[in-house]
C-alpha cells in the first residue's frame, strides 16, 4: 500500500500529513488518535492455526441507498491439526450470521468476539477436507485505513475495499492472517447495472439477472492473501492497454477510472506497459500473466496493491510504479506476518526509485535514495515491527518504507548491481516464497545463496537494530619516497544502542594530484585503524562518496591517528607548537551515552598573556567527535598565547607560542 493514509510521510518529523502533491490530509495528531483507537487485539491473530485454507468463493449482493450487504462465502480448507470437532472464522460482530452449512448441511455456531465458532459433525484429522458455507448479511464497519466503504464522488457511487491488515473480516469471513494463502479464489458480485463491480483476476461471465441489476464473477486462480481480495464499484469508464510481454502475445492492463477524471489519468496509467517491462526485466516476468494488471480509483486518497488490480486515489509515477512492483513483492509473495511489512513496502518503495533510475537515469535515482535516507534517519526502532497490533508502528513510513527501501539500496552497495539482480529475480520465483509467504530469514537465505557469503551481519543490524552509523574519520598521509604515500586512517562510530556498532563495507575516496583512488574496507570494529598504499599524495578523502550508506559523518579530521579516549572531552596541544602564523587545534567531544545523539555547545578562544580576548575560534553546538580547526595570528605579534576550550562543565587550557 502507497504510503497508509498516505500517512506516514515523514510522520514524525511533521505537524501535519501531506500528499505527495501537497494536498492536506489531517494532523498528526489526529491520524495516531485515529490510529490507536482502532489498536488491534492480537487475540484473533494469526487465525484458526488448525485449518490451511485452500479455496475462498464471495457471493455478495451490495446496494447502495440503502447501504447493504449480504452473501454468502464458501470456504474450503484442509484439517491442519491431529484431530478437530470446532473451527472458526473471523467475521466482526457487526455482521449477523444466518447460516452455517457443512457440505451443504445446516450445522450449529456462535458468533461472537467477531468469530464465527462452526461445530463439525465429527472430529476431522489431519489432511481430512472441509466445506463451509457462511451465509450473512448487515452494513459492514469502516475500520481501519476504510475495511469497506460507501462513498460517492461527483454525485455517483463508489463501493469499495481495503482491507489491509486487519480489515477482511469487516466485510467477509474468512481466516484473517496473510500466512494462508488460498490456491484459488471466485468472487461473485451482484449490484445494479448502472455500475461496475471490479476485483481480482479474470473476468469470466457478466450475468443480467433481468432485475435490474448485474452479477460480474471474477476468477483468481493464481494464491491470494484474504487481505488482497478486493472490489471496487463505480460507474467507472473502462480503458483498456497492453503490456506485449512476446513477439506474438500480450497481457491486458485494465483501467477502471472516475468518468471525470479519465482525461488526467490515460496519460499516467499509459506509462504502466514500461514500468512492468522495467520491473520484469530485474525482477522476472510478471507473476499474473494469464489473468491481468489494472487499476481501479476508489475513494482513498492513497493507493492500494489488490492482486492483479491496483486500487487507485492518484495518479502520478511514483504511486503507480509503487502498487504495480507489489505484485511481485506482497503479491507474488507476501509477508508471513505484519512483523515483516518491510518486505512489502520497502520493496515497493524502493521499486519507484528503480524505475526513475530506468527512465530518467542515475542522478534521478540517487536524489531519491537521498531523500529516502532523510526520511529513514527519523525512523524509531527496528525495521522488524515490535508491536502488530499498532497500525501506526506496521505502517510507520520511516521505518517500514523509506529505511526499508533504503536496506536494498545498501545490499545493492554491497553485491554489486548484476548480483543484486540477481538475488531479487531468484527470490521472485524461488520455490520456497514464490505465490507464497516470506518472512526476512527467507530472503537473506536466497540472498546468501546467490552472493556466496554470509549476509547475517547486514540482516541482523539493519533489520533487526536500530538507528544508523556515525562515523568520525581521522587521516594522515606518511610519505614513503618514489611518489608513494601511506594514507593512515581511523574509523570511529559513535556508540549506539542495538548494535553498539555498524559492520560494513566502507567506501574512501581519496582526492590526489595525479587522480582519484577509490578503495573499500571493511569496517567491523567501533575505533579501527587501516593503513593503505597509494601512488601520489592525497590532497584530501571522501567517506562513502556514492552514499550507499545510511549514515553520518560527524567528521573528517586531517591529524593525527593514533589512541583517543572518546569516552572524555579532550583539547590536544596545537601544531606546530611553536608556529608562525598558523597552528592547528584538535578538540574531542566524548562519544560516551551519547543516544540519542545529543549536541553540546563548546567554545575555544584565544587569549594574550593578559588575559585579552584576541580570537574566537569555535562558538556553536557540537555532535560528539573529534574536531580541528585552524588559527591564524598573521595579524598578532610575538609571544605567549593560550587558548582555551569550554564545553559543558569542562574546561581546559593550553599554552601555544607564536614566533615571527
Amino acid at each position: 500500500m502507497f504510503k497508509k493514509l498516505l500517512v506516514l510521510v515523514l510522520a514524525l518529523s511533521v505537524m501535519s500529513v501531506y500528499s505527495q502533491d501537497g494536498a492536506h490530509l489531517c494532523s498528526q495528531s489526529k491520524i495516531e488518535r485515529f490510529l490507536r483507537l482502532q489498536k488491534i487485539s492480537e487475540i484473533n491473530y494469526p487465525g484458526d492455526s488448525k485449518i490451511d485454507v485452500t479455496y475462498y468463493k464471495l457471493d455478495l449482493k451490495i446496494t447502495y441507498a440503502p447501504n447493504y450487504l449480504s452473501g454468502n462465502v464458501t470456504v474450503n480448507a484442509k484439517v491442519d491439526s491431529s484431530s478437530i470437532n470446532t473451527v472458526y472464522l473471523d467475521l466482526t460482530t457487526v455482521l449477523t450470521v444466518d447460516s452455517v452449512l457443512l457440505f451443504g448441511s445446516s450445522t450449529s455456531f456462535t458468533h461472537l468476539d467477531n468469530k464465527i465458532t462452526i461445530a463439525l459433525d465429527r472430529n476431522y484429522s489431519l489432511g481430512e477436507a472441509l466445506s463451509l458455507q457462511i451465509f450473512y448479511q448487515g452494513v459492514p464497519p469502516r475500520t481501519g485505513f476504510g475495511s469497506f466503504t460507501f462513498d460517492q464522488h461527483n454525485g455517483q457511487p463508489i463501493i469499495c475495499s481495503l482491507s489491509e491488515p486487519y480489515g477482511t473480516k469487516d466485510w467477509w469471513p474468512c481466516k484473517d492472517t496473510p500466512a494462508d494463502k488460498p490456491d484459488s479464489a471466485d468472487i461473485w458480485i451482484t449490484v445494479d447495472t448502472s455500475l461496475i463491480p471490479v476485483s481480482n483476476g479474470k473476468l469470466i461471465e457478466i450475468v443480467n439477472n433481468g432485475d435490474g441489476t448485474h452479477t460480474y464473477k471474477w476468477k483468481s486462480s493464481y494464491p491470494i492473501a484474504q487481505y488482497l481480495i478486493s472490489l471496487a464499484i463505480s460507474n467507472y469508464v473502462e480503458y483498456v492497454n497492453y503490456y506485449v510481454h512476446s513477439p506474438t502475445d500480450s497481457m491486458p492492463i485494465t483501467n477502471y477510472i472516475y468518468p471525470e477524471s479519465f482525461t488526467t489519468a490515460k496519460p499516467q496509467v499509459d506509462k504502466t506497459p514500461l514500468m512492468i517491462s522495467i520491473f520484469a526485466e530485474h525482477y522476472g516476468e510478471y507473476p499474473f500473466l494469464d489473468e491481468k494488471y489494472g487499476h481501479a480509483q476508489f475513494s482513498w486518497s492513497g493507493g492500494m496493491e489488490h492482486q492483479t488490480i491496483s486500487s487507485m486515489g492518484a495518479w502520478y509515477d511514483g504511486i503507480i510504479a509503487h502498487e504495480l512492483a507489489h505484485m511481485w513483492y506482497g503479491d507474488l509473495i507476501t509477508c508471513k506476518d505484519w512483523h515483516h511489512i518491510w518486505l512489502n513496502e520497502g520493496f515497493a518503495t524502493f521499486s519507484e526509485s528503480l524505475y526513475l533510475e530506468a527512465t530518467q537515469g542515475s542522478t534521478a535515482y540517487n536524489n531519491e535514495i537521498n531523500k529516502r535516507m532523510d526520511n529513514a534517519k527519523i525512523a524509531v526502532g527496528s525495521i522488524y515491527v515490535q508491536d502488530i497490533t499498532d497500525f501506526w508502528e506496521i505502517f510507520n513510513y520511516a521505518r517500514s518504507y523509506a529505511k526499508g527501501a533504503v536496506v536494498l539500496h545498501m545490499l545493492r552497495g554491497i553485491v554489486g548491481d548484476e548480483t543484486f539482480y540477481n538475488i531479487l529475480r531468484t527470490y521472485s520465483y524461488h520455490p520456497s516464497v514464490a505465490y507464497g509467504v516470506a518472512i526476512t530469514e527467507d530472503f537473506q537465505a536466497i540472498a546468501e545463496s546467490i552472493y556466496g557469503s554470509s549476509l547475517d551481519y547486514f540482516f541482523q543490524e539493519w533489520i533487526y537494530g536500530e538507528n544508523f552509523p556515525q562515523y568520525t574519520i581521522i587521516w594522515n598521509k606518511y610519505d614513503l619516497g618514489s611518489n608513494h604515500w601511506n594514507l593512515s586512517l581511523r574509523i570511529i562510530q559513535q556508540v549506539n544502542t542495538n548494535p553498539s556498532f555498524f559492520t560494513m563495507p566502507v567506501q574512501i575516496k581519496i582526492n590526489c594530484a595525479v587522480g582519484d583512488t577509490l578503495v573499500t574496507l571493511f569496517n567491523n570494529v567501533q575505533s579501527q585503524n587501516f593503513d593503505i598504499t597509494i601512488e601520489g599524495e592525497p590532497l584530501s578523502i571522501s567517506f562513502d562518496p556514492s552514499n550507499k550508506i545510511l549514515d553520518t559523518v560527524l567528521a573528517i579530521v586531517h591529524g593525527v591517528v593514533g589512541d583517543i579516549n572518546l569516552n572524555t572531552f579532550s583539547l590536544e596541544q596545537n601544531y606546530p607548537n611553536p608556529f608562525n602564523p598558523t597552528t592547528k587545534i584538535r578538540y574531542n567531544i566524548p562519544f560516551v551515552e551519547m543516544v540519542p545523539l545529543k549536541f553540546s555547545k563548546v567554545t575555544l578562544n584565544v587569549y594574550d598573556i593578559l588575559g585579552n580576548e584576541v580570537a574566537t575560534l569555535v562558538n556553536e553546538e557540537k555532535l560528539p567527535g573529534i574536531y580541528e580547526v585552524e588559527f591564524n595570528a598573521e595579524r598578532l605579534g610575538s609571544g605567549v598565547y593560550f587558548y582555551i576550550l569550554r564545553a559543558g562543565n569542562y574546561t581546559s587550557t593550553k599554552k601555544m607560542v607564536l614566533i615571527k
